[in-house]
């Protein structure tokens, strides 16, 4: 048995039984009483997000993000060699010595904010503190935070403030629990690691077969509570890690404590997961790098990156086109998901201009045609034609190549969106998923191609429903129909 801290999870629930009404009913950290949790409006309104991984690891901007594992790993040549070749031996020059380094003295969070808004997002999830273990908020916890070192500034409480200004919604990530075992390479080469003076910083760097500790996992759930409590963030996002065994207390207890929270603060609140750390009728599932071929039950999440190669900043990146992150965006909306679109900001605290333009095209496109992403929900029909993305995490390797024959379908109200996935090569658009003998009462009434004032000729046969193609279309990007019945 896990020695569990059964006190400290009292004191958790029930610090907060005092700002939840008696017409609320208090969550209890059991899967039955967190199976009533429901996801709110707000998270499936919105659709789109953005998330941000910005840290110490932008400092050596090779490889990616995993560079504080990786530099101590003989067998990453590639990492190993660039480190010891730039900066010296682990011994001499290790994660920490980064630190420094990390200035962030070009951030500014109004103006992040502003191109965030300009791209159509709606929420904004930061990195609160990644696998590495250095905090980028002030917490009573750890000394090794952006408050006291690097920046010197409250990276999070300042993006908070400005993503709240802008009328975003503001949520966070942890990635406490991986650091369990992140820096284990380092303790088997010579290394500062190694050094008792930094335990607190690279410890436990323990092996990822070995169960969490109680008291790693006590100390995980107290941040997960003061990052709650100190910011007030309405998405919660976890990455893989959280569903070790041991976890399963600490998992419920911090879902209890969260949903309680947004009972209190009369907020929706989101928290995601991956893999089978939660049930699905408990928190909103995520998929990272991927896609699900059919429409989901629940509501769902893709968390991606523009980066092909990394979540952070790294030189000589390769990154995904506005094009084709919005044909993954209307893809997993239409079946019942929203995308989570990560960037990498440099460690001087601005956004590569590459990144930056492809959020704002993004944006663009979403000013057209938002009407059939924002506030829709799935149509009895996800898609129609013969491409589809790829099933599961780790699929969008390779960019999915639609053709004119590819739709994907939305709802909102009495109306239906469709997307036409690529420009048409023929003068009419065939529907067949429309046609009045698969829906009698499907009768449509009028079609109009979002953004434009052209009149819209169509027919609509028991067999297929028949789309002149428009004169004039907007950009080689997806386009959408909006149809009345």
């Amino acid at each position: 048995m896990y020695n569990f801290n059964r006190k400290l999870v009292f004191a958790l629930l029930f610090s907060i039984t005092c700002g939840i009404s008696q017409s609320q009913q208090m969550f209890q950290p059991t899967w039955e009483s967190l199976s009533n949790y429901r996801v709110p409006d707000w998270f499936r309104d919105a659709k789109f997000g953005i998330f941000i991984h910005w840290g110490v690891y932008s400092v050596p901007a090779f490889g990616s993000e995993w560079y504080p594992r990786q530099m101590y790993d003989k067998n990453d040549t590639n990492t190993f060699k660039h480190h010891t070749k730039t900066w010296g031996t682990q011994d001499k020059f290790g994660y920490k010595d980064f630190i420094p380094m990390f200035k962030a003295e070009k951030f500014d969070a109004g103006q992040w904010a502003e191109v965030f808004k300009k791209s159509g997002a709606r929420y904004i999830i930061p990195v609160a503190e990644h696998h590495d273990g250095f905090a980028m908020y002030n917490t009573s916890l750890s000394r090794w935070n952006a408050l006291n070192m690097g920046p010197k500034r409250d990276i999070i409480g300042e993006i908070a403030e400005a993503v709240r200004k802008q009328g975003m919604i503001f949520g966070l990530s942890s990635h406490r629990i991986e650091h369990w075992w992140f820096m284990n390479n380092g303790t088997k080469i010579n290394s500062d690691v190694n050094d008792p003076g930094y335990a607190d910083f690279y410890g436990p760097a323990r092996s990822d077969k070995e169960q969490p500790s109680p008291e790693f996992m006590n100390d995980w759930l107290l941040r997960c509570c003061e990052l709650t409590d100190k910011y007030k963030p309405q998405v919660f996002w976890f990455d893989w890690w959280i569903e070790q065994p041991a976890m399963e207390p600490y998992r419920k207890t911090f879902a209890a404590f969260y949903y309680n929270r947004g009972q209190q603060w009369n907020q929706g609140v989101v928290l995601n997961y991956k893999n089978n750390a939660y049930p699905d009728n408990v928190a909103v599932y995520d998929i990272e790098r991927g896609s699900s071929k059919a429409t989901r039950k629940y509501p769902w999440q893709t968390d991606t990156s523009i980066g092909k190669k990394s979540w952070g900043w790294i030189n000589n990146e390769e990154n995904k086109t506005a094009g084709e992150i919005i044909d993954a965006l209307i893809d997993i909306v239409s079946k019942n998901g929203n995308l989570l679109l990560n960037i990498g900001p440099k460690p001087d605290g601005t956004i590569s201009e590459e990144q930056t333009n492809v959020l704002l095209q993004i944006g663009e496109w979403l000013k057209v045609n938002g009407e059939g992403i924002y506030g829709t929900r799935p149509w009895k029909v996800a898609e129609e034609g013969t491409t589809s993305a790829a099933e599961g995490t780790f699929s969008d390797s390779k960019p999915v190549i639609y053709t004119a024959k590819d739709i994907r379908f939305t709802s909102k109200n009495s109306n239906v969106y469709l997307f036409c996935m690529a420009a048409p090569v023929d003068e009419q658009i065939i529907i067949r998923s429309l046609a009045l003998k698969a829906d009698p009462l499907l009768k449509i009434t009028n079609i109009e191609l979002l953004g434009s004032n052209e009149k819209i000729r169509w027919n609509q046969k028991k067999e297929m429903l028949v789309i002149q193609t428009p004169k004039k279309l907007h950009s080689g990007d997806a386009f959408t129909f909006k149809l009345s019945f």
